[in-house]
Order: structure tokens, then C-alpha cells, then sequence
């Protein structure tokens, strides 16, 4: 039975958008947060660190297992499993923000790293790995750790985002779209969604057809930057240092 958990073709239910083990997983990453907001008072240099390395590990053995997973599954796929959707930016980017306060790599990954992962784990995209399949507990954590990560750093570490950073961050992700494209039209793949629409329900869903959607796209990630910048309207920036650049 535990086997079926890890089986590349699971052979139970599909996942269920807002059921119940998605909405706890939701609670999970949500009450992470709070707690990083209002619950961790004035931790010292060394308590930070090791936060840090911890959310560092925490990403680097999700990775490392999802990988040995595809691959001892034989569900490896190069048309799928490359790291170029915007998530997978994301990721790496967060890891090495994480590991060198690297300030001008948070301010790019922010906007789009924070937002693609709250579509990700709002609207997983996993077909038919329900609950508790492996594949479906990976995707909330790899993408919940995401927006943790960023946070921390935020809220923890004191970096800010600047309103320069939001078109910064819009720009990153259009000329990443120009290679990542060329890749699809090579591999026949579909990764940041170039050429079609996600195959699960998404915010895409709304967007109208291709390639109109890559153009709404464009303002909709803008309007959901600026609307992310605007707590910080009324914050002051702590800390942009970037001591490894």
C-alpha cells in the first residue's frame, strides 16, 4: 500500500483541489509564515544563520529526493523535468539567496519567486498524484518552501524589495522566456508555459487562448508585483547589503 505513495503510476484518486489534505497542507505553510511574521522576536546573528541553513537543507534534500524519485521511477522525463520553469528559478535562486545574502539576486527572485509559488501550491500542477502521494507532497513542499524562504530573508534578515525591484523582477522573467521558448520549440516541451496553457486548472484558465495569454500574463504578474510591493510602501528598508554579490 505504501508503495502505491511512491509508484510512478499511482493507481489512487486524483488530487483534489481545496480537499482536505490540501487545505491542511495550505494551513501548514500558512502558519509557518505567521509565526516568521509575528512569533520570531529579535533573533541573534548566530539564531539566523542557522535559520537559514536549515531552510537551505530543507530545500537541497526535497530536491535531491525528488530527483533520485524521477529517476528510479523511470519518470524522467527531458521534456518535462529540466529546471526551467519559473518555480524552478525559484528554487535555485531562493537556495543561493539563502546561502550568501546575495541582495541582488532576492531583489529578481522575489516578486515572481513568491507569486509563482502561491499559484503552485494554491493550483498544483500534478495530474493524477493525489494526496498523500509523494509527488503531490513534494510539489506543496518544494513550492511552500519557496515562499518561506523569501519571507525569512524579508522578514527575518531584513532585506526589502525596492519598486525598482518589481520591473526588475518582470524583466528577469521575460528574458527568461526568450531561451526557455526556443528550448520548448526544440524538445517539444512546454516549460513556463510558452506554448500552452497548464493541463490542470490554473490562473492561465483566464487568460484567453494562446499566445494571448503570454500578453495578459504580462499584466496580471505586474498587477500581483506591485500589489505584493505595497506593504513595503509603508516600511522602511533595513537592509539591502549584499556582502557576496
Amino acid at each position: 500500500m505504501i508503495k502505491n505513495y511512491f509508484a510512478n503510476d499511482y493507481e489512487g484518486p486524483a488530487f483534489e483541489l481545496f480537499g482536505e489534505g490540501h487545505l491542511v497542507a495550505l494551513a501548514i505553510i500558512a502558519a509557518i509564515i505567521t509565526w516568521l511574521i509575528v512569533g520570531w522576536r529579535n533573533p541573534s546573528e548566530v539564531a539566523k544563520r542557522r535559520g537559514r541553513y536549515v531552510l537551505f537543507g530543507a530545500i537541497l534534500v526535497v530536491q535531491i529526493v525528488y530527483f533520485s524519485w524521477l529517476f528510479t521511477t523511470g519518470a524522467w522525463d527531458v521534456r518535462e523535468n529540466l529546471p526551467l520553469h519559473v518555480c524552478s528559478f525559484s528554487i535555485y535562486g531562493s537556495m543561493y539567496v539563502l546561502a550568501t545574502r546575495s541582495y541582488r539576486v532576492y531583489e529578481v527572485i522575489f516578486f515572481f519567486g513568491i507569486v509563482g509559488a502561491a499559484q503552485a501550491v494554491l493550483t498544483p500542477s500534478v495530474g493524477e498524484y493525489g494526496l498523500p502521494h509523494f509527488r503531490a507532497v513534494q510539489t506543496l513542499v518544494a513550492h511552500g518552501l519557496i515562499i518561506i524562504a523569501l519571507v525569512y530573508m524579508t522578514v527575518i534578515e531584513g532585506f526589502r524589495p525596492t519598486f525598482a525591484s518589481v520591473w526588475k523582477s518582470l524583466l528577469a522573467l521575460n528574458l527568461l522566456m526568450v531561451p526557455v521558448t526556443g528550448v520548448n520549440l526544440l524538445l517539444g516541451s512546454n516549460y513556463m508555459f510558452t506554448l500552452a496553457k497548464p493541463a490542470t486548472a490554473s490562473l492561465f484558465d483566464l487568460l484567453g487562448p494562446w499566445p494571448w495569454y503570454l500578453l495578459a500574463t504580462e499584466f496580471v504578474a505586474l498587477g500581483l508585483f506591485l500589489l505584493l510591493y505595497l506593504p513595503f510602501v509603508f516600511t522602511k528598508n533595513k537592509n539591502q547589503s549584499d556582502p557576496i554579490s
